[in-house]
């Protein structure tokens, strides 16, 4: 399918709970199926629900798809995967960060109406 809007191409591609904060995560390099897992549990003080394996390889599946991500296959044994940003899915770091620095602008110590 061809965009035709900017704006919800890129909604689409990144639509997702997790998507954003995968991306976020893999910033500083690849990372293993459980240490993105982790990552993503440990944010909101635990008060939110861990995220699911399956909803965990979903998200990373459709990222691969759209070329954001790469998913690496050491082929060995026990299973070694990594997971990193691909240079498309660098390109967005900086929309990300502006948007970080947003939320601690207007968000930080704020209750969210979701």
């Amino acid at each position: 399918m061809q965009c035709t809007c900017p704006v919800d191409g890129f909604q689409q591609m990144i639509s997702g709970k997790y998507k954003l904060r995968l991306i976020w995560d893999l910033q500083h390099g690849p990372r293993r199926y459980g240490e993105l897992q982790r990552s993503l549990n440990t944010l909101g003080g635990g008060t939110s629900k861990p995220i699911t394996a399956r909803v965990l390889s979903r998200e990373l599946k459709a990222l691969a798809a759209s070329g954001l991500v790469e998913r690496h296959d050491h082929r060995t044994v026990p299973p070694r995967v990594e997971y990193a940003l691909s240079p498309l899915g660098r390109s967005l770091l900086p929309v990300i960060a502006t948007m970080q620095n947003w939320g601690l602008e207007h968000l930080v110590g704020r209750p969210i109406a979701v």
